[in-house]
């Protein structure tokens, strides 16, 4: 999967864009150039601007061929919150674009502030904020964005949304309780998203809930292309779901880890942020165990699944997941040494105090900077080499 790892490569020299005819420029070819490296681009023709036949002189001049592809001219905006700048600019590295300017701030009482500090009259418009921890101070910064770029009249507006806060709240298991996820799916359409595009979302359902569309990718090709580049023996591996909810996620997991056996953890939850493992399905014995869940939270789920699999054998034990939420005591529990590694992505960010010798943090960077160039060109996502992305 060297689409995973590709970087955005500088600019090349004119004789490489354009013809010794000195011809009018390929815009597609123009724009190659402007992207990462990937495996194969698609052609690109929407919002780039026209570039004009250029003379021997004018292709002399470096600074006049950065003008004429002025990455500001292209009619893709993107902008980040407060809640993950660091993943907004990876996205922005790898399109070879540069991150929108937006001034954000919070005033004495804590209401938030934003304005948009440059035009995007008619523009597509791809707003970066996940709504981690503080899941209601992100959650409002991500709806006055989306309101301030609406009443800017832009043209369209989608909402990237690499952790989706409140997604667990998506049903009632009692009565009387809210499904928060449904709301904020409201929130967040009437606030003037026209689209969203999010990652590893916790249940499918989710996607029903909004009233617009939704692109869904799946954070999967980033851990199964690290996974892929270890030195682990396909015959001794084995992928643990670690409860009966993630049994789906955990058999797609394995198909494509060389169709790895499956296990599962029979959990019972006393309450939220409390689980208590019961019983183990399947063989793990001499086996390395490859638990895959879609968040860690406190991490109780998955350290008492961890310690069951060391009880009944299993020689080592990896922890894989999208979103690291990380609440206490998340932290303790996953340095204890249950874990051989915890391999996560930067989906959410992750405070330097809160390194561990065997966290292993991936960039999806790449995968959302590649999603968000094939919704801007309205482009499906499932023509070869990009079907791994999971975009419908």
């Amino acid at each position: 999967m060297a689409l995973l790892h590709s970087s955005a490569p500088a600019l090349t020299s004119a004789a490489t864009l354009f013809s010794n005819n000195n011809k009018t420029p390929s815009l597609s070819g123009l724009q190659h150039r402007i992207r990462c490296n990937v495996v194969e681009p698609l052609k690109y023709e929407n919002g780039y601007p026209f570039v004009s036949t250029l003379s021997n002189d004018f292709l002399a001049s470096k600074s006049h061929l950065d003008f004429s592809i002025n990455k500001h001219d292209t009619r893709l905006r993107i902008f980040s919150g407060t809640a993950n700048s660091a993943l907004s600019q990876e996205i922005a590295c790898y399109m070879g674009l540069e991150l929108g300017k937006i001034k954000i701030k919070r005033f004495a009482d804590g209401e938030i502030y934003v304005q948009l500090q440059e035009s995007v009259r008619g523009c597509d418009v791809f707003l970066v904020q996940p709504t981690c921890p503080p899941a209601n101070e992100n959650l409002m910064e991500l709806l006055i964005m989306i309101d301030a770029c609406r009443r800017a009249s832009a043209k369209n507006i989608t909402a990237v949304i690499p952790y989706f806060g409140y997604a667990r709240a998506d049903r009632k298991t009692q009565g009387r309780e809210s499904i928060a996820a449904k709301l904020v799916a409201n929130l967040i359409t009437e606030a003037g998203a026209n689209r969203v595009l999010a990652c590893d979302l916790h249940s499918g359902q989710s996607m029903g809930y909004f009233d617009i569309p939704v692109d869904h990718v799946y954070g999967q090709p980033v851990i199964l292309d690290y996974l892929a580049s270890k030195t682990l023996c396909s015959d001794d591996l084995v992928v643990v779901s670690p409860d009966v909810g993630g049994v789906a996620r955990a058999r797609a997991f394995a198909k494509k880890l060389s169709d790895a056996p499956l296990a599962i953890v029979d959990k019972r939850r006393h309450g939220h942020n409390v689980a208590e493992v019961m019983n183990l399905i399947g063989d793990v014995k001499g086996k390395v165990a490859v638990m895959v869940d879609d968040m860690i939270d406190t991490a109780g789920t998955i350290a008492k699944g961890a310690a069951l699999l060391h009880q009944e054998g299993a020689r080592e034990v990896y922890a894989c997941t999208t979103h690291a939420v990380f609440s206490p005591p998340a932290i303790q529990r996953l340095s204890s040494g249950l874990f051989q590694e915890v391999i996560i992505t930067n989906t959410i960010p992750v405070s330097e105090k809160n390194y561990f010798p065997q966290l292993t943090i991936l960039s999806v960077a790449n995968l959302l900077g590649e999603t968000i160039w094939r919704v801007h060109d309205d482009c499906s996502g499932g023509y070869e080499p990009y079907s791994s992305l999971g975009i419908d």
